[in-house]
């Protein structure tokens, strides 16, 4: 055991604790070949620990109110987009109105916590000065550019009235758009090292989509007269159904490193997540089309169902980057599949 610094100036002090722990936890692997007991490792497994209680990864240093809020409300604006055009189509202007003045508010609200975290708007616009197609931060930046003129002009031109040709352009091209804005948030934190966001790539952006439809359907049914709400609870059933049906392919194809998204308080979230948008669809499908305050309650627990989800899936990202095992486990197995 070390009990000393060394530094400039030699050995000095004790440092208890910080020594690298090497050979705890060891495991004899014995194995039988030809009839033969094999030989013992010469050099003994060691447990997943690090020089000096490091971890292997350095967790994100984002924030869960503003980056676990950005991922929630670019969701639930992209989602509303798509869902105004919709009712815009289908001839239900109050309830295309109350989404496409969700639609800005979310933005503006995901806006405002993407930049509080980055620190300095001036951050933002730097993401614009290339366009790199294998980037997901750089078109990322670029979709939002697009998207939040379009979906500020639909919701202004539709509350003031003006130039209503223009209006169904800018909500056509925010429809267009929302989408893309509801799910590269997925594809940004699965470009990363963080286990639990890496090896769930293929169906993190189907659980963002869902999520989010869940949450504009929600939205809808709080805002708007109950009449003009039947395809919103249609949507509110299949965004729930995508959101779970993705976080069980997860579970399933992760492995270990789904093993966050079920434990701790990653796990807590995900669960209410699941429950309180079950209900909200639920309750949506049975009594929304009768009970105006039925469809305010079912709405306001999908929100709160899809807004739970997100966190949860940012709490589990973080938990995996600070726990050794979750990297170096999967590395192994590959290697071993490999030979």
């Amino acid at each position: 055991m070390s009990t000393s610094d060394v530094g400039k100036e030699g050995v000095r002090g004790a440092r208890p604790g910080r020594e690298a722990q090497v050979g705890k936890g060891l495991r004899r692997r014995e194995g039988r070949r030809g009839g033969r007991r094999g030989e013992k490792a010469m050099v003994p497994e060691a447990e997943f620990t690090s020089y000096y209680g490091k971890p292997v990864l350095n967790p994100p240093v984002w924030k869960a109110r503003d980056v676990a809020a950005y991922l929630f409300l670019g969701g639930l604006a992209g989602a509303g987009s798509v869902l105004a055009a919709g009712a815009q189509l289908t001839g239900r202007p109050a309830a295309a109105r109350a989404l496409k003045v969700s639609s800005l508010l979310a933005l503006g609200g995901s806006t405002a916590a993407l930049i509080h975290d980055l620190g300095r708007p001036a951050r933002f616009f730097n993401m614009l000065r290339v366009m790199k197609p294998t980037s997901p931060m750089s078109m990322g930046s670029w979709t939002l550019a697009a998207y939040g003129p379009a979906a500020g002009a639909a919701a202004v031109l539709d509350v003031t009235g003006l130039f209503p040709r223009l209006g169904r352009a800018a909500t056509a091209v925010a429809a267009a758009l929302g989408p893309g804005v509801a799910a590269y948030t997925a594809v940004l934190v699965a470009d990363t090292a963080v286990p639990a966001w890496h090896e769930v790539h293929r169906e993190l952006p189907f659980l963002f989509v869902g999520s989010g439809t869940a949450a504009a359907s929600g939205m809808a049914l709080v805002a708007s007269p109950v009449r003009e709400t039947g395809p919103m609870r249609t949507a509110a059933i299949a965004g729930t159904a995508l959101e779970v049906a993705a976080a069980r392919l997860m579970e399933h194809r992760a492995g270990l490193a789904a093993e966050p998204y079920k434990v701790g308080k990653a796990g807590r979230l995900m669960r209410a997540g699941e429950i309180l948008s079950a209900a909200g669809a639920a309750g949506g499908a049975l009594l929304g089309g009768r009970s105006r305050t039925a469809a305010a309650l079912s709405g306001a627990a999908l929100l709160a169902g899809s807004a739970c989800t997100r966190f949860g899936v940012f709490h589990a990202g973080m938990q995996s980057a600070k726990d050794p095992k979750y990297t170096v486990v999967p590395q192994r197995e590959r290697l071993a599949a490999r030979g």
